[in-house]
């Protein structure tokens, strides 16, 4: 099976170059396939589900080599991308999908508010930073201060962090090795995304708050490495709570992140 960013993509008459696994030889440049034709591969890729919503792209350079083209060409691509809204561009950090398709589920988030998102993730991740202590593998605590580093090193504008603190927080549910809970914490990044937070995370996401929303990152990766059940549980509990206070400050049915 083809793959673009370590997802299957569905088999095709003529599949592209840039969809060969990484250890095969790359794509040679083919100047009738130029920026238009990398747009409308990525673009499908992106619609299909292949690439999700907040993922992140391979860097340009790495996508050039992928693609067989120049950085200006896979750059022009991207940029044709983002005009579209399929992604986000932001410098420093990278380019991440932002896309996802209608679903039923998406009148439920539309009815969501953040205040009972909030109490939703209270009542599921304090389990799940639990199980991420107890199975996480040495591979999957790098991928966390991996997406750790990224958040701390990122720009400090409200949608970069949003972006990469669903990430962060999808990584320890990876780390649970539960499959349904990863499923699930899904479906709690795809309620994040709706219209409700988007109002108002400029108002709540101040550089202040990223900061101290970051040093408690670092604290809950730290137990979680230690594999310190107790200290982690307790940190993403008053994590979360931390988070609904500047919800309730904000307004009671308006967007917060953690």
């Amino acid at each position: 099976m083809a793959r673009i960013g370590g997802r299957p993509l569905k088999e095709r008459n003529e599949a592209p170059a840039f969809l060969l696994p990484r250890n095969e030889p790359r794509a040679i440049a083919d100047p009738m396939r130029g920026s238009a034709w990398i747009t409308q591969q990525l673009r499908q890729a992106i619609t299909e589900g292949s690439l999700r919503h907040a993922e992140k792209l391979p860097a340009e350079r790495q996508l050039a080599e992928i693609f067989g083209a120049s950085r200006t060409t896979v750059r022009s691509a991207l940029n044709q991308l983002e005009a579209d809204r399929l992604v986000t561009r932001r410098v420093g950090s990278g380019t991440f999908v932002n896309y996802q398709p209608r679903s039923p589920q998406d009148d439920v988030a539309e009815l969501t508010s953040p205040l009972e998102l909030i109490d939703v993730r209270l009542a599921v991740e304090p389990h799940m930073v639990r199980l991420a202590v107890l199975n996480s593998t040495s591979r999957e605590l790098e991928r966390l201060n991996e997406a750790l580093g990224e958040m701390e090193r990122s720009s400090v504008d409200s949608e970069t962090f949003t972006l990469l603190d669903e990430q962060f927080h999808l990584c320890i549910a990876e780390c649970s090795r539960n499959p349904l809970m990863v499923s699930l914490y899904r479906q709690i990044n795809d309620v994040r995304t709706h219209a409700q937070w988007n109002a108002m995370k400029d108002k709540v996401l101040t550089i202040e708050r990223i900061a101290e929303y970051n040093r408690q990152h670092r604290t809950l990766v730290e137990a979680i490495q230690a594999r310190d059940v107790e200290s982690a549980v307790a940190i993403v509990t008053n994590h979360l709570h931390y988070a609904r206070r500047q919800l309730l400050g904000a307004g009671a049915n308006v967007g917060g992140e953690a």
